[in-house]
């Protein structure tokens, strides 16, 4: 199997020893569920100028220029984005943009097993002949009390 994550070539992550590439639509979609679960914003569709403001954080580490209210937040609480939690809120959408990423190789190429688990409305990861999860996603902080509301 191959050891790295590629959709495309708009947007490259390198996590660890891995280097995954993702086309622009595949980055944008993952970025935006990545700050939906680090609840930076609200789980709704967002536009496509929040989102592109997203894609520029996530890929820059920066919105130097925003295209939305969106945006504009971002510009504006950078510094207390970045100081809530150990680690800046780029290299937490990042991490969840290539955690995705890397579950998802797996499950195609065989080597889990994905399950939806009603009782907790999340997925769980499985080795194809063991029932038990293997993969237990691991806590992410929030981003609540910064939390963007507009929209």
């Amino acid at each position: 199997m191959d050891a790295d994550y590629h959709s495309g070539d708009d947007f490259v992550v390198e996590f660890l020893d891995y280097r995954y590439g993702f086309s622009r639509t595949d980055f944008g979609q993952r970025v935006v569920a990545a700050a939906v679960r680090l609840e930076l914003v609200p789980q709704r569709d967002l536009t496509a100028d929040e989102a592109d403001d997203l894609v520029e954080l996530a890929s820059t580490g920066a919105t130097a220029h925003p295209r939305s209210g969106l945006g504009e937040h971002l510009r504006d609480q950078a510094a207390a984005i970045d100081q809530l939690h150990g680690e800046t809120l780029c290299y937490w959408l990042r991490k969840l943009v290539f955690r995705g990423a890397w579950l998802d190789h797996r499950v195609k190429a065989g080597l889990l097993d994905v399950a939806f688990d009603e009782a907790s409305g999340g997925f769980a990861y499985r080795m194809p002949s063991d029932q038990s999860p293997l993969v237990e996603l691991a806590p992410v902080p929030s981003w609540a009390e910064l939390r963007y509301t507009d929209g």
